[in-house]
């Protein structure tokens, strides 16, 4: 494959454009993007011009996403799309079973015994909303053990937040390559068609499918200018292409469309993109340059200090999703319990873990596993964190050696029949709570 940095030349790694929500321009052939207007009469270099709109034209200008790109072959040209399995792929409205209030959580998905890419590796855990309507999230892993070979694929119900938990994924879009590690997310935007290589045996990891508006980065209030996700460590791809001389006779093209997937046939690579201008695109971060805030002085403040993405609902401060990471940081709060309270929240809260152990959990949260606590179901450390937490001396602690996550979001997640079922599913969760027994009344050097 003949893949160009933006000065034209071959290159063994992909180049990167900085900066969240950037209007990019970046070319992988000189002079392939035009110099003063979207559509020429006629495009440079005898590509076709072709927009790509993920926003209404209408909306406002600050909300407004689209991108030009200049191709070689304009997607228009493929034949009818015909339904194919849907595998373990769901979207919403989730039917199969009846929202629960039980605290619930999943050792490691099992690894899928014969060969499985990326789309086949998907498997619905659940969600909320209706993809039809642009509302509500789907949660999904995906395990996978082969690339994406003479096949790619693009959701046209939501955009995809791919958090890795094991293997690198190399993520070829149209506009351009990701390379993606545990410890990075890549965000792939609605419509983006792309395809995925793994460079290691196996992958697996995390998505989170947004129905509802495009994620961007919260509001910061009175936290000020500075801290959480800077805008400068999000990454574009410049721009890069398949050679049509490399690609196969007959390719696949994979469509998620109305929760159901769809198959075309194409005899040139979608990601034929030699340039492209505009906001819409899909990006990289590196978790590690997320820069956590917490309490200097007594107890600690709410999680939503942790978080890196939000997808805003029409109410102002409830999110239709919210990506949040627990990270390494250091501890300093005085006479605070310092692990994460017991609550009840009237969001819903499904976490992962990336690596390492969760400060809230002493045993049984997994790498690689998750949990799911629906609105409003009483949660928090279990029976052996509490214990050490509620006496250990307490002095200033680097949590170290561990990377959780959150997909938190206004809605109850349902799950599929098939999650619920789960043989990995951890049918005694509930136990971890039995140890918390009575203490009332404590005595006087129980309690201040």
């Amino acid at each position: 494959m003949n893949h160009m940095n933006e000065g034209g030349k071959h290159e063994s790694g992909p180049g990167y454009l900085h900066g969240f929500g950037n209007h990019h321009q970046t070319e992988a052939v000189p002079g392939a993007l035009p110099g003063s207007q979207n559509s020429p009469q006629r495009a440079p270099l005898g590509l076709y011009a072709e927009q790509l709109s993920g926003t209404a034209f209408t909306q406002p200008r600050q909300a407004n996403r689209r991108t030009w790109v200049y191709r070689i072959t304009p997607s228009a040209r493929h034949s009818a799309y015909h339904r194919i399995p849907n595998g373990n792929l769901h979207s919403a409205p989730f039917t199969d079973t009846e929202p629960t209030p039980n605290r619930l959580r999943w050792n490691p998905q099992p690894a899928a015994e014969n060969p499985t890419d990326f789309v086949d590796g998907l498997y619905t855990v659940g969600g909320n909303g209706n993809a039809l309507e642009h509302a509500g999230i789907a949660v999904h892993t995906y395990h996978a053990t082969r690339s994406m070979t003479r096949r790619y694929f693009v959701d046209a119900d939501g955009e995809l937040l791919i958090v890795p938990q094991t293997g690198r994924l190399h993520i070829f879009t149209e506009l351009g390559r990701l390379h993606v590690a545990p410890g990075h997310i890549a965000l792939i935007p609605r419509g983006i068609r792309f395809r995925v290589d793994l460079p290691d045996p196996a992958a697996a990891g995390y998505v989170c499918e947004n129905y509802g508006p495009s994620f961007t980065l919260p509001e910061r209030g009175p936290i000020g200018a500075n801290c959480l996700a800077d805008e400068r460590h999000f990454q574009a791809p410049a721009a890069a292409f398949e050679d049509p001389a490399e690609v196969p006779a007959t390719v696949q093209l994979v469509q998620k469309f109305g929760g159901n997937l769809w198959a075309s046939e194409y005899d040139h690579s979608p990601l034929d993109v030699v340039a492209w201008h505009g906001n819409y695109a899909p990006y990289r971060y590196n978790l590690a340059d997320f820069t956590t805030i917490g309490t200097i002085s007594h107890d600690h403040p709410d999680p939503s200090i942790f978080t890196v993405l939000t997808s805003p609902s029409d109410t102002p401060g409830l999110a239709n999703a919210d990506f949040v990471i627990f990270p390494p940081r250091w501890l300093v709060a005085e006479n605070t319990f310092r692990p994460p309270w017991f609550h009840r929240n009237i969001m819903s809260e499904y976490m992962g873990l990336i690596h390492g152990v969760y400060d809230a959990k002493a045993e049984g949260f997994l790498p690689g596993g998750a949990s799911l606590h629906n609105s409003f179901t009483s949660h928090g450390p279990d029976a052996d964190t509490y214990a050490k937490a509620s006496t250990v001396p307490l002095a200033p602690q680097k949590v170290d050696n561990t990377l959780a996550f959150m997909f938190e979001t206004r809605w109850p997640v349902t799950l599929t029949r098939h999650a619920l079922d789960a043989p990995h599913r951890q049918t005694d969760y509930d136990a971890v709570w039995n140890g918390l027994t009575s203490r009332f009344p404590a005595s006087d050097g129980d309690a201040d």
